[in-house]
């Protein structure tokens, strides 16, 4: 499977050493952005990926791309520095970057961060897409058969939860029968489990 590398940095050479570094890797396909600005000009139509991000750029700066990214599960970024100190690598981490590598770096030490960073990206992509999967099934619940789960969730009994919603235990029962047919599980602890995933109710 292909994996996708953004270089973002305004210096050429540094480009340019970084692509004949990561073209020795073939499962890699590398694109090269000279400014942040070109880069967030176009990344709505960019594949998921991992970013290699020069943090001193005129124009949008690496933190100033961060903070457009806004933790997007899209892309794991890697912060490049000539001039690091600790401030910047804590403001780099808390903007949502995985790393923090001073120039000049070692080529083993960034390509072990690339993987980790691929890894990352896998792992957001795989969960991105359960929960995807979950909100999706509790969308087909009807507003009462919603309410009853809700009921469920809270550890109510059918007497209760048809007491407080003014149905009969009878009907709670159809619901339940019904919200499980539904979110295709079998049972009440698989179908909590999709609506955790799908964020139906606070996990505190």
């Amino acid at each position: 499977m292909s994996r996708t590398i953004y270089i973002v940095d305004d210096d050429d050479a540094v480009r340019a050493s970084l692509h004949s570094l990561l073209s020795v890797r073939q499962d890699l396909i590398v694109r090269g952005f000279r400014s942040g600005d070109a880069f967030l000009q176009d990344v709505n139509e960019l594949d998921p990926g991992v970013l290699l991000l020069d943090f001193h750029m005129p124009g949008a700066t690496g933190l100033d791309v961060l903070t457009a990214l806004d933790g997007s599960p899209r892309f794991v970024p890697i912060v490049l520095t000539g001039q690091g100190n600790v401030g910047l690598a804590v403001q780099a981490m808390k903007a949502g970057a995985l790393d923090f590598v001073e120039k000049p770096y070692e080529a083993e030490t960034l390509l072990q961060l690339i993987d980790n960073a691929f890894s990352r990206l896998e792992e957001d992509n795989e969960a991105a897409a359960r929960v995807n999967a979950a909100e999706t099934k509790i969308a087909k619940l009807s507003p009462r058969e919603t309410d009853v789960l809700k009921g469920l969730i809270e550890g109510r009994s059918n007497k209760i939860i048809a007491y407080e919603l003014d149905i009969s235990p009878r009907t709670v029962e159809i619901y339940r029968a019904n919200l499980m047919e539904k979110l295709e599980v079998r049972s009440l602890s698989e179908a909590l489990r999709i609506a955790f995933a799908a964020g139906l109710f606070p996990k505190s």
